[in-house]
Order: C-alpha cells, then structure tokens, then sequence
C-alpha cells in the first residue's frame, strides 16, 4: 500500500472574497495564542529585536544612509556638516533629516555627543521605527489572513537577511516603508470587506500616504495603484477625491512646503524639482544604468532570496490578488526608470515576506491536519519534519547572510571614520583628504569635529561626458594627485583604498606620510575593483 506524501492542500477560497482561510481556526485558538496574545508583547519582541540588530549592524551600505540624513542633521543641529548638490537643486525635503536633529539635540545637551553614540544612536532612534513597521506588518497580517498567518508574516520579517540588514539603517527608504505599512493597514481595500469600514481609518491612511510620498515622492508609485483601487471600489467617489484626498493631500503638503521654506530660506516645491530631475531628465542615471529585468532577476529576487518558493506558493495559495497587483506595480514601474537600487523597492518586500507567511501557515495547517487525522506513525513522524526542515533551510541561509553583510561586507568605510573620530576627540586630527570615490565613507556626523576635510567630488555636470574628479582620480590617480598637490594646504591625514594606495604609496612616503592604521573592507568586489582594505595614512611632520 502506497503512502501519499505529505503536501500544502491550497485552498479553494478567494481572498478578495472570503480572504481568512485560517480566521475560524484562529478563532478557536486565539486564546491559547501565548505570546501572540498581547499586541504589547509583540512591539515588545519588535522592538528588542530591531535594537539589537541596529548595534549588529556595523558596515557601510548606501552612502544616503549618512550623507542625505545624518549629515544634513548635523549641519541643522551643529551648524557644520556638508550638503551634497541635491540641496542645492532643491530635490531633497527637509522632513526626513529633521527627525535626527532633536536626537542630536538631546546628545548635545547631556553630553553625550561621543563617538560611541554619535555613531549608534542614530541607528537605535531607527530601530525604533522600524520596529514599529514590523508590528504593523503583523497587524496588516492578522487583518487579511489571520492570527497564524500574522506569526509566520513576522517571522518571515525578521529572519529575511535584507531585512535584517538594511531596515535599521537611518535610509529614507525605511521610513517610507514603514509608512506604507502603517497606511495599508488602515486602508479600506485590504480589509475582509472593504463595505464597512470607519470613515476615520481611511482618513487616517490618506495622512500616512500622503507624509510617506512627503518623505519620498516616489512613493506615489505605491500609492497611486492604492488610491485608483478605492476609487473604484467606492461608491461616494466625489467625496472621497474632494473631501479626503484633496484637502489632507494639501495639507501634508503645505506642512511639507513650510518645513523646506524655513531650512531652505526660500519656497522650494521639492516634489517638482525630483520629478524634473529624476524623470523627465533622468538625473539618476548619472550613477548608473540597469537592465529593464534587473529587479526581477537580480534586484528583488537577492531581497528575497531562499524565501522565493514560499513566497510564490503563497500567492498562489492566498489568492490575494490586489496586494500582488501592488507589488508587481511597483516592480513594474521601478523597472523603467534606468537607475534601480535595491532600496527603492525596499516598501514591497515586507508583503512580500506576507506571503511567504501564508505558505508556512499553510504548510503548519497541513501538517496538524494530517496529525488530527491520526495516521500511521511513520508518516506522522516524516510530516513535522517536513516543515522543520523549511524552518531550517530558512534560517541557515538567511541569518549567516544576515550577519556576514551586516558584520563583515564593507565595513572598512565605517571603521575608518570610527578611528578618525576618536582621533579627533584626543586633537590628534587636524584636516582629512579622502582620496576614495565620492561618499564612500560617513563624514562629519560620524566625526563631530569642526575640521577641514575634503573628498572627490562627483556632482553631475551638465555635459554627461565631462568627468568628475571622483572619475579622474580612479583613472589615474599619481597624475590626479601630481595636480592636487600644487596648490593644496597639506591635510594631517589621508584615507584611501588599498587598490589606489598600491599607485600612490611611493608619492605619499615622498610627502612625508606613513600609514597609521589599515581595516579590513571587503572579501569581493561590489561595482569596482576589489577594495580590500582602506587605509589611513598621517603626516609624519605634524
């Protein structure tokens, strides 16, 4: 007699009509939830978990993680920091870098502006934020599927190596991912039934919609495909476009618009000026270009990562067709603009991650079924290990990932300024080059002292083949720095990549520098040559 295997029984319902295949199961059980059982608990979990996976995060990313927010706050709450060309352009909102000036004000005031705490407490205040991402991820969850679901969503969350690795960090990107969860959460389309529902809640996620493509005008994107959604879901269109969305949109824009006209001493409309450059005149694409698939194929798919299968099974099963119309929208439309990154896809992943919930609550419901129905001993031993060994898979691929990225992979670039500042701090620093390609290291948020300081620039110039100095320096960096010294005033310090140091070792030991100390960057090149290690040298005559 053959044995059936044990398999995931999709279900037959549709969840754009009866979307809780787990609800009255859930229900049964809500009170033996144990931990679940508490929202407190649950932001609690959150909260601890984002906090210490901030403090574990110690490598550099993306260069706006420091210069379009921390730096920007420093010069707001210090009055010395450095603006990069997208203030002068007026493409960036204040918004964002605003948050972290009461937090540096608050340093400031108790003396705590040390490095140690210059350096992570940015991170913590953000961990704090996307701690609350992560509830409301599990409150969005529990909304559309139900209890179990909502526990295998979270888990999902945060085992996922990207997760872990980027979402603590103090990117724009993060913030906006946090809003869309908040706001999809008290959005009317995905609730059970979007017939009743409180007019507040709706309003509540407009405000949330619209400080989210405040902070990121792009993610108008996201929420352009949900507001069209409710458009035509609800009857009392005219009201909804002219009393909710039209007057909280001005709003939150005036509030935005009043906000930049105090920092920027002038009105500047930042939503125009980023769609004139970013669209209509493809500024991005100044720092490179990707294949229209790159998302599909490499982009999204490395964010993924091993939970792709139950993350498509999960669609499949759920039939939740609106959340993945959301995410194919987004995708879709990233992928026409030439310049991707992975953070601008950064708001889709945690739905994403929804599905993959929803395989694994199907995967635990099918193997609870097969025990309930008390079969032979021998398969009811070969189910559970069925779903141990998903568990398994998921957690030995993602978390040394996790810790490798957020540990090891280009951590030179911190590490470096980590030094400089406690340097500094003994007045051991008097002035710093940084002969490395353009914003590869933090800068005064990480250094905190009123030093001159000078690296490559590589603003975009209006004739795309003109080279900037960041360009020039990688070409030929002896003949860059023959130049440069002509007219330079000599720095105490000079930080550079082992690839260029190699050319420039003999030109520095001739001008009277040494090397003070080396730090370990990189194992694999990213979009350059190997940078294996960065290094600081220092005047020997200071």
């Amino acid at each position: 007699m053959k044995r059936k295997p044990c398999s995931v029984v999709p279900p037959t319902e549709d969840h754009d009509e009866k979307p809780n295949l787990f609800k009255r199961k859930d229900d049964e059980t809500t009170s033996k939830a144990g931990f679940f059982s508490s929202s407190k608990q649950i932001l609690t979990l959150c909260l601890v978990f984002r906090m210490v996976n901030s403090l574990l995060v110690q490598t550099y990313f993306n260069p706006d993680e420091h210069w379009q927010a921390l730096e920007v706050a420093h010069r707001i709450a210090f009055g010395y920091g450095h603006l990069t060309w997208e203030w002068s352009k007026g493409i960036r909102s204040y918004l964002h870098p605003m948050m972290f000036v009461p937090l540096y004000k608050f340093l400031s005031f108790f003396g705590l502006d040390a490095p140690w705490f210059m350096i992570r407490a940015p991170r913590l205040l953000q961990s704090v934020i996307s701690s609350v991402g992560d509830f409301y991820l599990y409150k969005l969850a529990h909304r559309i599927f139900g209890e179990r679901v909502a526990q295998w969503t979270l888990f999902s969350q945060l085992v996922n190596w990207f997760t872990f690795f980027c979402f603590t960090r103090t990117l724009s990107n993060n913030l906006e991912t946090v809003l869309t969860l908040v706001g999809l959460y008290y959005w009317p389309s995905f609730r059970h039934s979007s017939k009743h529902f409180l007019l507040a809640s709706r309003k509540w996620g407009l405000v949330i919609a619209a400080l989210a493509c405040a902070v990121r005008p792009t993610s108008a994107i996201t929420w352009l495909y949900v507001g069209l959604l409710e458009l035509f879901e609800t009857k009392d269109q005219i009201k909804f476009i002219f009393l909710e969305i039209a007057p909280i949109g001005l709003l939150v824009l005036g509030f935005t618009c009043l906000v930049d006209w105090l920092m920027y001493g002038s009105w500047i409309f930042v939503p125009v000026n980023f769609l004139k450059f970013n669209f209509l005149s493809s500024g991005g694409d100044y720092y490179g270009t990707h294949k229209w698939h790159w998302y599909f194929t490499q982009g999204f798919t490395v964010m993924l990562f091993t939970f792709i299968p139950f993350t498509i099974a999960g669609v499949f099963q759920s039939r939740q067709w609106k959340l993945f119309g959301l995410m194919a929208w987004v995708l879709g439309l990233y992928s026409v603009l030439g310049h991707k990154e992975f953070r601008f896809v950064m708001p889709v992943l945690p739905i994403a991650l929804m599905f993959s919930g929803y395989s694994l609550a199907s995967l635990q419901d099918t193997v609870s079924n097969d025990i309930n129905r008390k079969i032979s001993s021998d398969l009811r031993n070969k189910c559970p290990s069925r779903m141990q060994f998903g568990l398994f898979f998921l957690l030995v691929t993602n978390l040394p990932m996790a810790l490798y990225m957020s540990l090891v992979h280009q951590r030179g670039s911190e590490d470096v300024m980590n030094f400089l500042s406690h340097e500094a701090l003994e007045d051991r620093v008097k002035s710093v080059l940084f002969l490395t390609p353009c914003h590869a290291t933090p800068y005064y948020s990480t250094l905190h002292r009123n030093l001159p300081m000078r690296f490559l620039d590589c603003s975009p110039s209006e004739s795309r083949e003109t080279l900037d100095e960041s360009d020039r320096f990688m070409i030929d960096p002896v003949g860059f720095l023959s130049d440069m010294v002509k007219g330079w005033a000599v720095p105490s310090h000079i930080v550079l990549f082992d690839s260029q140091e190699k050319q420039l070792k003999e030109f520095l030991i001739s001008h009277s520098f040494i090397e003070i100390k080396r730090f370990f960057h990189a194992h694999f090149k990213v979009d350059r040559e190997l940078q294996g290690s960065i290094v600081a040298y220092t005047l020997t005559s200071q």
